[in-house]
Order: C-alpha cells, then structure tokens, then sequence
C-alpha cells in the first residue's frame, strides 16, 4: 500500500490561495477516482477538487473557512501500489461559479478577519422560572432554607440577576401559598446560542459590502413614477406575445430605459479606479442584475443591452436568473457589469438605498408598485406607483445630475411609447 498526496490546485489567473468551503469526505471514507473531494473558494470562481485516485482518505489538511496556499498539501489517500503527489499546475475540470468577480484591477483592500455572528440571547425579564431541566440559580443558604421548607425550587421565579432566587422571592411565594406557578404554553425561556462561521460566498458578499460602503461616499436619490401606462402596455404586450418569447416583467423596460439615459448621460454609465485616479466611461452597456440565489447574492450581468430589445431583454434575464440559481453561470456572466439594477420585486418596499456594487458608480433599485390615489387637479384617480431608489458614486456624480439622470428615467417609463422610439 502507498500514500497519495493531493495538492491545492493553481486555479490559474495568479490566485495563490483559496478558501475551503465544503468536504465531501472525511478520513476513513473510501473514493474513487474522478470522485469530487472538496470545494474552494476563489474571488472568481468555485472550484470542486476531483480525486485523481481510488484509495481511502487518510488525512484532510485544512478546515471548512481555512484559507489553502496553492501546492499546500490537501489530502492524503492510501492506495494500492506506490504513492505519489498531483501536480499542483493543472486547473481541475470542474469549476461551478457561485460570487462575482471584481470587475477593475483596482488594488483590494486588506481582507477582514473571518466574522463569527451570534445570535443574542434574549434578554431576562424582571421574574424568571425555571424550567424542569434546569438546575434554578441560588445561594446554599436560600437553597437550604427552601429545602427545610419543602420547596422546589423550580417553581419559584427569580428576580435576581440573570434569575438568581433570592430570600425576598422565597418570601414572597411563600406569602401566596406554595402553589406552582403557571407557565404559559409556549412561554419557556430559550437560552440557545448558535454561532455561524462566516465562509464562501457570504463572506465574498460581506467584504463586496465592506469594499463599497468604505470606499464610496453614496447619494441616493428617490422618485416616484406613475407607471400605470407602463402596465397596460406591458399587459397589453404579454396578451399578444408568442409562444417563444418570454412574458415581460418591469425590468425589461428599465433596462431600455436606462440604455436610452446613459446615452445622453456617459458619466453615470461608467466605472471608478480610485487607485489610480481614473473614471472609465463605457460606451458598451452591460446591465448587472442583483439576483438572489440558494447560496446568497449574486449578480448576472446583461451584457451590450445596447443591442437588445424588449424580448431579447427579458429572455436573457430569465436565462441568467436560472445559470445563477442552479450554480452554472459562467465566469464572463457574472463579471464586467457598467451599472446594476435592484429590485426585490413584490417585497420591494416603498423605497431602499442600494449598495454600489464597486467600482461602478450607480445603481437604480425598484420598489414594489402598489395603486394609490393621485391628484389630476380636480379630482383622486386611482394610479400605479412605484419609487426608484437610486444610489450613485458622489466622487464621480454630482446631485444635480443624478436628478437629471432619473428625471429622465422617470419620463421615459411614465411615456413608455419614448422607449420605442430610435434617436
């Protein structure tokens, strides 16, 4: 029998480490070749590491969160025959991409140290009792004064710190008679603690989060849009399609929107390398599209909407949605956007204040449409309305003309007939 050493693989684009996400094994599991052992995380990609032999795992050399250097030693498998290492230069078959790239060579900023997150204990009310599993928090001389008068203990409530029973609550349960109290069905107390390592993609999300919160200074602008001519025309245009097109949602006539606005506005359609100083305006479109999955946010990008219109729109945004969701997006999908749209759909509330998605420099986020009552000057007319949320880089944009920026928007979905027509 031998011993084969599997190595950290060179995922290529000079990553020189990853960070551990899932085993599939454990010591003592036996595998077979091509047989995926484990996942890694990079800031581009998931990368699943196949088994090149058929043996049992002896040893697994990093823990779920750990950061792995590239030719570190990852596994050790026994098998039949003389051992041997993988060579750490070829990219392993498998790549699922679950996160985003960075979208600019700007330099990163140091990387947080992993975040564990806790859920807080609920606070003690002013009396507590104990449940029958718990051993009730009590001085020896209450406990012996409660043993010589025949009382549990558990029965009396305790309004010492965090439910200590003192000699006053002794007292005063025995002033009531030494009845049991009550409890409502339900109303136990709950002391559990869960802790929750921050890893994978949450933790990608979370320094995405921290990148652009800290190095961008976020104005964001809300307007209200009357899309009740929207709607019909969107109802209008579904009633009619054909079987192949995809039915249209709002967001097919944003993205036209914004195509038409940038074109007039370049500076909102643009990304920001505050490293080096430079503002680079992209005559190319390429829409991203937060886009919630099973695994945490991502976001697809529609690239050269430019060059699309309403169906096509709505018919790539339908097949990225899915590549997101089931994992099997590509790297250049879900990479290169120039500016992003949000939306949380029927929960979209009535207004948010989106997070930039670095290094761009905006982003137009949609608020639910709800029917309210509009004043046309004589009378209320019921209407659909929906807020615009828009956050902008105030480096790069100034106020005015963020203004200027969804003024236009607001027209162009307020007369959706302008949407249509070519300049």
């Amino acid at each position: 029998m031998g011993e084969f050493t599997i190595k950290m693989p060179d995922v290529g684009e000079g990553v020189a480490e990853a960070e551990l996400v899932e085993w599939h094994v454990k010591p003592g599991d036996p595998v077979r070749e091509d047989m995926v052992l484990a996942a890694v995380m990079t800031d581009k990609a998931t990368v699943e590491i196949p088994s090149p032999v058929t043996g049992t795992v002896l040893w697994l050399g990093a823990e779920i969160g750990d950061t792995v250097a590239v030719k570190a030693p990852l596994v050790r498998i026994e098998v039949a025959g003389e051992g041997g290492e993988l060579s750490a230069t070829a990219m392993p078959e498998t790549v699922i991409i679950e996160t985003v790239e960075e979208q600019s060579p700007v330099a990163k900023v140091a990387s947080p140290p992993p975040v564990e997150i806790k859920k807080a204990v609920q606070a003690a009310p002013v009396a507590w009792v104990q449940t029958p599993a718990e051993k009730p928090l009590a001085s020896p001389a209450v406990r012996l004064r409660a043993q010589e008068s025949g009382i549990d203990l558990r029965q009396v409530p305790g309004t010492g710190p965090a439910g200590r029973i003192t000699h006053d609550d002794l007292d005063q349960f025995l002033a009531r008679g030494t009845q049991p109290s009550v409890t409502p069905a339900g109303l136990a107390r709950k002391t559990a603690v869960e802790e929750i390592k921050v890893t994978g993609l949450r933790r990608r999300i979370s320094e995405k989060m921290v990148l652009a919160t800290s190095r961008i200074p976020h104005i964001t602008y809300v307007e209200e849009i009357d899309v009740t001519d929207l709607e019909d025309l969107r109802t209008t245009m579904n009633g009619s399609r054909k079987p192949d097109q995809t039915k249209l949602t709002i967001l097919p006539f944003l993205m036209r929107a914004l195509v038409k606005t940038v074109a007039e506005q370049p500076g909102v359609n643009a990304t920001f390398d505050d490293d080096a100083g430079i503002i680079t305006r992209h005559g190319a479109v390429h829409i991203g599209i937060a886009t919630q999955t099973p695994a945490g946010l991502t976001v697809p990008v529609v690239r050269h909407a430019e060059a699309r219109g309403i169906w096509d729109c709505a018919a790539e945004l339908v097949r990225l949605a899915e590549a997101a969701r089931t994992g099997s997006a590509l790297r250049e999908e879900l990479s290169g956007s120039t500016i992003t749209i949000t939306s949380l759909g029927a929960m979209g509330g009535i207004a948010t204040t989106p997070i930039i998605n670095h290094p761009e420099v905006a982003i137009v986020g949609v608020n639910k449409i709800m029917t309210r009552p509009v004043w046309d000057g004589s009378q209320f007319i019921p209407r659909k309305m929906m807020n615009l949320s828009s956050s902008f880089d105030h480096r790069v944009v100034d106020g005015w003309d963020a203004a200027t920026f969804v003024q236009r928007i607001k027209t162009l979905l307020e007369t959706p007939a302008l949407i249509f027509i070519e300049s």
